[in-house]
């Protein structure tokens, strides 16, 4: 008994010394300053003016700024030692941050960056990976991953970063705070180390949208103006396939705040790859690729394959003289990305630049002056600290597929977080037009307290924890169908509208359009009786008419073929296919 009870004590003397060994080590990954600076420092602002002239815009406030960042004496480092080793002090502070000092705000210290700012993980062997303090066992994201951590750890009130393919807004995304990319060129690139100048945009993080917009309107200079709502806010459906926690826990808030503020007529859905496809030709010539044996055509993956050949190669024009002469240590990744660029023909750059204006324009004409899309902004949840996950190719694809949108196109996206989902931050996007930077950061500023406010319902919601709603997930299924129609893959398409009717089986669409793949596939029966199920629930569908007159036709009910092209017509008179249907069955017949 005695011996049980030795045994016993020892035991839980190793579980207690398991405990403050952990603890110990706990607090040596995560330093006080959460590894987010690499240098302190303060430019302070200038006095106040006298009243009754009113206070700088920005008093009372601090602020980091990313290492990419020029400061007047201080050298700065690009997030790789053999950078700082070999480049003087800066002679002069960035106008941006000049701009930020004269407007009231304190500048405390310098952030850590990804190295070269070339990545969006947020890892720095150099300096340390700064620790997400929403999710410690977590990348942080990046590049600036250190300025998301500095706001989202409270040491300052808003801090600066760059964003090229994400900079800004992974970060923002991992660490749940607010991450704004201005729209290209709204912001002076004077004074900053380039990654890529076609897509480099200047961002900024805050925890308070107030903060946020405040910022935006010394940064933008805006005068003053009347806030406008927005008139139309879309969905992108298809973007939403790839996002890999409930839809709903994203989806249904922002439409269920939208239709709180602004009413349920301002929302639409659109498929944005098929929008692309209809409005930037140039991108069909990057956009072929073979998987698995078979043509697979991704206007998105095309974006993310343009985006990259801009990245790298200007990259590469900035940096490849400072390279081959120093010789720096780079991470492997790096490395490996660099190693693989290839000579570039000046033909090939202005194609890509030429797509770049081409989806600005279609995006712009989407969008207008007063429409907002809404995407996810990232797809996953943040991948371990040192695991696999970030660095393999179907990440990085869903990751940057949903980047490249504003990186290629120039416009403006702010990144919203939305709570917690099973303990890790989620949030979603904000696009306005290029050049809509106001209208957007005044949309945040007025969605933001009802967005928190349907987040944190549908987080306390055990329905919406463990099941997506069942009418947005029947979308996603029928707009899968819809890419694989496009794809001639008919017995998929089949399987992805089976999907949504099981999901939301009075919706007519769904059966007319597995009627079309049924089609495809020479099942007429089964065409017929999706088409007459279709007409059962919505008499006015056109093209479940035009489809039972095909497969009726194919089936050699003539007069029934007829009757459906000739009810179809009533319908909607001008339509042609149905006109020249019935009189090529009705002369067949006279």
């Amino acid at each position: 008994m005695a011996s049980s009870s030795a045994n016993l004590w020892v035991l839980l003397g190793l579980g207690l010394a398991g405990v403050l060994l952990m603890t110990r080590k706990l607090k040596k990954t995560i330093r006080e300053d959460f590894g987010a600076f690499v240098q302190r420092l303060q430019l302070l602002p200038p006095p106040q003016p006298a009243p009754p002239k009113a206070p700088h815009p920005l008093t009372n406030l601090s602020f980091a700024v990313s290492d990419v960042f020029d400061i007047e004496g201080y050298v700065t480092g690009f997030g790789n030692p053999d950078w700082a080793r070999t480049h003087d002090t800066a002679s002069r502070t960035s106008p941006v941050v000049s701009a930020l000092v004269e407007g009231g705000a304190t500048c405390t210290g310098k952030t850590v960056v990804d190295e070269m700012a070339y990545s969006i993980n947020g890892e720095n062997k150099h300096y340390g990976t700064p620790t997400n303090p929403a999710a410690p066992s977590r990348i942080p994201g990046g590049s600036s991953s250190g300025a998301a951590v500095a706001v989202a750890a409270n040491f300052v009130d808003f801090s600066l970063g760059l964003d090229t393919v994400g900079g800004v807004r992974v970060p923002a995304a991992f660490c749940g705070v607010i991450g704004f990319r201005p729209s290209h060129g709204a912001v002076s690139h004077m004074g900053i180390i380039h990654v890529s100048s076609s897509l480099d945009t200047v961002g900024w993080f805050a925890k308070d949208p107030s903060i946020l917009r405040r910022v935006g309107h010394v940064l933008l200079q805006l005068t003053y103006a009347v806030q406008r709502s927005p008139r139309q806010i879309i969905f992108a459906d298809d973007c939403f396939q790839s996002l890999r926690i409930p839809v709903d826990r994203v989806y249904q808030v922002v439409l269920k705040s939208t239709e709180k503020l602004f009413g349920r007529q301002v929302l639409k859905r659109e498929n944005l790859e098929n929008y692309l496809d209809s409005k930037v030709p140039s991108l069909k010539a990057f956009h072929s690729q073979k998987t698995n044996g078979e043509t697979r055509n991704s206007l998105i993956r095309s974006l993310v394959k343009i985006m990259h050949c801009l990245q790298r190669h200007e990259f590469k024009h900035n940096h490849e003289e400072w390279i081959n002469s120093v010789k720096p240590i780079l991470d492997a990744s790096i490395s490996s990305q660099l190693h693989d660029v290839l000579e570039v023909a000046d033909t090939e750059i202005e194609n890509c630049q030429s797509s770049r204006m081409e989806i600005r324009s279609a995006l712009n004409s989407l969008l207008k002056d007063d429409g907002i899309l809404v995407i996810p902004t990232v797809a996953d949840p943040p991948p371990k600290l040192g695991g696999k996950e970030s660095l393999s190719e179907e990440y990085q694809n869903r990751t940057l597929g949903l980047l490249s949108i504003a990186s290629m196109s120039g416009c403006c996206q702010v990144t919203v977080p939305l709570g917690l989902y099973d303990k890790y931050p989620v949030s979603v996007s904000f696009m306005a037009r290029h050049g809509g930077d106001r209208f957007l950061l005044d949309t945040v500023q007025t969605m933001y307290a009802s967005l928190q406010e349907q987040a944190d319902i549908a987080a306390k919601s055990k329905l919406s924890s463990n099941a997506v709603d069942r009418e947005t997930s029947a979308e996603i299924a029928k707009e899968k169908g819809n890419q694989a129609f496009k794809d001639k893959q008919w017995q998929k398409a089949v399987g992805f509208y089976t999907e949504a009717i099981k999901l939301s089986g009075n919706n007519a669409t769904y059966y007319s359009n597995r009627a079309a793949a049924y089609l495809e596939m020479g099942s007429f029966l089964q065409a017929e009786a999706d088409c007459t199920e279709a007409i059962n629930l919505d008499k006015k569908n056109v093209k479940a008419y035009l489809r039972r007159g095909t497969a009726r036709e194919m089936l050699g009910y003539y007069k029934d073929a007829i009757e459906d092209f000739r009810y179809a017509l009533v319908l909607e008179p001008t339509n042609k296919r149905a006109s020249l249907s019935a009189d090529r069955l009705k002369k067949l017949f006279q």
